[in-house]
């Protein structure tokens, strides 16, 4: 999904060994940036939650593998919503005062400033961003299903792609036979 959305940073690596609580990872090659539009955090967020959607796609089911991709996708979308004024629905406004971390680095609960409703519209907005990117996800690896089945054969033999042979494995002409 990285590779096929084009304000996405390039994919660097991908790997299917497991290192600590991963069970494999996708890097990119991201770039130090003070500024991102609304398209490169949406298609970030369709590149997040892309695990969890090949996941539901290849196998019916999800795991807990990409729970960590759904946590930051989840609060990248939040902050769409309640730092950048990106909300179609709640417009141009921030949502809760930050405050300075506590003792230790401990971080104190964000101060509301807004109301109950507030909050449950913040809640339908992330929910609705978050759905948008799942639903970008599903198409593109639906559209994609037998590049994605080529990437995963040749991860099992080789656990880890990046450079040359990565990029041949997303631009090298896919065999006749059917998808699984």
């Amino acid at each position: 999904v990285a590779h096929l959305l084009p304000n996405v940073d390039p994919v660097r690596k991908i790997s299917i060994v497991a290192r600590g609580s991963m069970g494999g990872y996708t890097r990119l090659l991201t770039e130090d940036r003070y500024f991102m539009t609304a398209t490169q955090f949406r298609e970030t967020l369709a590149t997040l939650v892309s695990g969890h959607a090949s996941e539901e796609m290849m196998f019916g089911e999800i795991s807990t593998g990409p729970h960590s991709d759904i946590k930051q996708a989840t609060a990248l979308a939040r902050k769409m919503v309640t730092d950048f004024g990106m909300s179609e629905k709640l417009g141009l406004r921030t949502f809760g005062q930050q405050t300075v971390s506590g003792y230790l680095g401990f971080s104190p609960p964000e101060q509301r400033d807004y109301s109950e409703e507030v909050a449950r519209q913040i809640d339908e907005e992330v929910f609705r961003i978050m759905a948008e990117a799942r639903q970008v996800a599903k198409k593109l690896l639906h559209e994609n299903k037998p590049r994605l089945v080529h990437i995963a054969e040749k991860l099992l033999v080789k656990e880890v792609l990046e450079g040359p042979e990565l990029e041949t494995v997303f631009t090298e002409p896919l065999s006749e036979k059917p998808a699984q």
